[in-house]
């Protein structure tokens, strides 16, 4: 697509954590945007909600499934850009979107499901290793099949680590108040994108509280131990607060580029700037 020029954007997975705010950006930003939807009135009253907000925003929701090849492809030959954000459970799915991808013939790019660590570059444990591994399976089917692409790692959800200063075993539970579980020595450096900028920044806590080590060893016996979805929590935190993944390299010009130098112009929002928000 020509820089600054408006293109036709379906995203599907746009209900979910990340994808609502990659459709909401991209209505932002003047593109004509689409949702891929299963139902148009859900029973889940945030989700109705949600719809809601989109229609009231001028974006189209669009019926189809993922599991329905004909309506895929039908939804597809309408757009130009494709961004996929489903969850966990259907990364292994989007062959079904690479799928229709070549048979609609018209698709400028495709981002598939990433928004996390580079598969490509981390040191984790199942289930989260499994995962990747479908992620990097799909890198090879893309390219492959000479689809034009854009793989957009953004490390740790800010809005996913940093309230509960990333202990995991507390995710959702807002800012820790007596103590905090450190997995490893807690001096591994890592990565955080608040899901509205997209951006990097590096970890700090704010506060002065007990301090709870676990220990590798320990860890990988709680990864095993653990059941849906604490299990996958740890095992990413294994990757990026024991093993630092993220920044335990340089991003080369090979296969990446750094945000910040990307868009220089884009006001960022740092970890001091996040956590002031929790006080």
């Amino acid at each position: 697509m020509e820089p600054g020029r408006a293109c036709r954007v379906l995203v599907i997975g746009g209900t979910g954590h990340i994808g609502k705010h990659i459709v909401d950006a991209s209505v932002r930003h003047g593109h004509s945007t689409s949702v891929l939807i299963r139902d148009a009135t859900p029973s889940d009253p945030a989700k109705a909600q949600l719809l809601t907000s989109f229609v009231d925003s001028g974006i189209a929701l669009i019926k189809g499934d993922l599991y329905n090849h004909e309506s895929l492809v039908k939804a597809i030959k309408s757009t130009d850009i494709i961004i996929s954000a489903v969850g966990p459970r259907q990364l292994a799915e989007q062959t079904r979107i690479v799928t229709a991808i070549k048979e609609a013939g018209n698709v400028k790019r495709f981002l598939p499901s990433e928004f996390g660590s580079d598969v490509e570059r981390v040191h984790t444990v199942d289930p989260v290793a499994s995962l990747y591994a479908r992620k990097v399976d799909l890198r090879r089917l893309i390219e492959a099949e000479g689809i034009p692409h854009t793989y957009v790692c953004c490390n740790g959800f800010a809005e996913t680590y940093l309230p509960s200063i990333g202990d995991v075993t507390t995710v959702g539970a807002g800012p820790p108040s007596e103590k905090i579980t450190v997995l490893g020595d807690g001096d591994a450096k890592a990565v955080f994108v608040v899901e509205e900028d997209i951006a990097v920044y590096t970890r700090k806590a704010c506060k002065t509280l007990q301090i709870v080590r676990i220990t590798d060893a320990n860890l990988l016996e709680w990864i095993e131990e653990a059941a849906l979805p604490l299990n996958i929590l740890l095992s990413i935190a294994l990757s990026i607060f024991v093993r630092g993944d993220q920044a335990n390299f340089e991003i080369e010009p090979s296969f990446g580029l750094e945000a910040t130098e990307l868009y220089p112009n884009v006001k960022y929002t740092t970890v001091d700037a996040y956590l002031n928000r929790l006080l």
